[in-house]
């Protein structure tokens, strides 16, 4: 119960300060990460603040469990670049 409450609380908090700092920087600073099709114009503005939130407090109060899953992510994708320049190769 501690840590739903923790989690609650992050979310509340981070949730507000990007919302907050939108217009000033973490609409940008998103544009510049993202691909095109991901950009955050105005539609997506509160989307894109939840999801913030979720991942910022999640992070802070599973840190492993995030560490670990960027770690498959990251090893998944590796596989999927691998597999598909492999099976490019192997199409010329």
């Amino acid at each position: 119960m501690t840590i739903l409450i923790i989690w609650l609380v992050a979310f509340c908090l981070i949730a507000y300060f990007v919302h907050q700092r939108w217009n000033s920087g973490v609409s940008e600073g998103l544009d510049k990460v993202l691909p095109g099709f991901l950009k955050s114009h105005g539609d997506n503005r509160y989307l894109w603040v939840i999801t913030l939130g979720v991942l910022g407090s999640t992070t802070l109060v599973k840190p492993v469990d995030m560490l670990l899953v960027v770690i498959l992510l990251g090893l998944i994708g590796w596989a999927v670049m691998a597999l598909v320049n492999w099976a490019g190769s192997k199409a010329h």
